[in-house]
């Protein structure tokens, strides 16, 4: 007799940065299981358990693979951690393999037990593993603060902090790392002038969107072409200017300082930019563009 059962399941590789959650890869696994009985069922048993056990040794195989094209790069690590979730023994019997990379097993922070398949357990391993996530979070987050006040203090000129000059860091393509308030309360709005054609930019407390006047130029009333806040169009965008982007908090003293101190916003630079030299150089271009607007 030949028994067939289609079984249908999914597992999830995932980043998890803070607020953002971006699913690197989704895949199937759909096995048939073929056994041959003979006489009374006895080797009919021993066959489903055969194919059971090879049926996990292909996941975890697949897992196992997955997880060194994902999170290994030239060689090493480049995660802080990894998280194993899932229902039964599979996570456990993944962890201890000899087909699981040692780089990656020296990674494993928590093992976690799911109730759920696909994005329901996935989002319930995040919420089971918010204690975890978080004491990482927190080591993280005052080794990066560290290094941007390093920055500050030995006067490198690789840094910069507030809204404009970040954004400035950002256009020539000079932020590394982009160090960014979980709450910043800063609007980024498209307005665009219908007379001139002119589209900008206003980046904007939500106090200010009462202001008419930064909806105003030269009397033609802007039109909003887009809106969002700002840390979530640096999600969004941070890949397309070579940075990477760090959410942070103020929980800590050094993330507090930065919030408070520097608004809450900033970035570790590739090299040296001299940001009061720049602003002298664009007022200089708008006086020349009057000048020559007057003639």
């Amino acid at each position: 007799m030949t028994t067939g059962l289609d079984s249908l399941s999914w597992m999830e590789m995932v980043v998890s940065l803070v607020h953002f959650v971006e699913i690197l890869v989704k895949f199937f696994r759909s096995l048939l299981w073929i056994c041959q009985k003979h006489g009374r069922g006895g080797s009919l048993r021993c066959g489903l358990h055969v194919c059971g056990w090879r049926k996990g040794t292909i996941m975890s195989e697949k897992v196992a693979e997955t997880a060194v094209q994902l999170f290994i790069t030239n060689d090493k690590p480049n995660v802080t951690g990894l998280i194993l979730a899932g229902s039964a023994d599979f996570k456990s019997e993944l962890s201890g393999s000899d087909m699981f990379d040692p780089r990656l097993q020296s990674k494993v922070l928590k093992l976690v037990d799911v109730s759920y398949g696909g994005e329901n357990g996935f989002n319930q391993a995040i919420e089971l593993s918010q204690e975890c996530l978080a004491n990482v979070k927190f080591i993280q987050e005052k080794k990066l603060i560290g290094k941007y006040f390093d920055e500050i203090s030995q006067d490198t000129g690789k840094y910069c902090f507030g809204v404009d000059d970040t954004m400035k860091a950002l256009d020539m393509g000079a932020v590394e790392t982009l160090i960014v308030w979980e709450n910043l309360d800063v609007i980024r709005i498209k307005l665009k002038n219908h007379q001139t054609e002119e589209e900008k930019f206003h980046h904007i407390k939500p106090d200010q969107e009462q202001d008419a006047t930064i909806f105003m130029d030269s009397g033609v009333e802007l039109e909003v072409l887009e809106k969002m806040t700002l840390i979530e169009w640096f999600a969004n965008n941070y890949k397309n200017f070579g940075a990477t982007l760090e959410i942070i908090t103020d929980k800590s003293q050094e993330g507090s300082q930065f919030c408070r101190g520097f608004g809450g916003v900033g970035g570790i630079l590739r090299y040296n930019v001299d940001f009061p030299s720049l602003e002298f150089f664009e007022q200089q271009q708008r006086v020349d563009d009057l000048d020559d607007f007057d003639i």
